[in-house]
């Protein structure tokens, strides 16, 4: 999995669940959403749920907001306008976007890659 949590290799019952490997990529088709990555995987948000505890201590919905603002972070520093990655990353709103950006990372979208690089480590 991205950004240091592994699931393989945990001592779950949930066979489905343990075998899935491209959690990134899942995330993207879910459309960041926990309840559609459940239905995604076969099993049911609870399900999802006590996986995602047990194996990285957060819920879904944490993860994949994490998830997402990584990827954001990423686009941004690749060229991509703040406009260009709220729209890739399903935002119906920029401005949603930028505030969300500023909840996770405590400065704005709009700082040249290079600060937001400083800021973020």
């Amino acid at each position: 999995m991205q950004y240091g949590h592994h699931f393989e290799g945990a001592n779950m019952n949930n066979s489905r669940l343990k075998h899935i490997q491209n959690w990134p990529e899942r995330a993207r088709e879910a459309k960041w959403s926990a309840s559609a990555l459940a239905k995604q995987c076969g099993v049911s948000g609870e399900t999802l749920r006590q996986y995602f505890l047990k194996l990285i201590g957060k819920t879904p919905g944490v993860w994949l907001a994490e998830q997402r603002q990584h990827l954001a972070l990423e686009l941004l520093r690749d060229g991509s306008s703040i406009k260009e990655t709220a729209a890739s990353l399903g935002y119906k709103q920029q401005t949603n976007f930028t505030r969300k950006f500023k909840e996770h990372w405590g400065t704005c979208p709009s700082l040249p890659p290079a600060l937001i690089k400083t800021a973020t480590g």
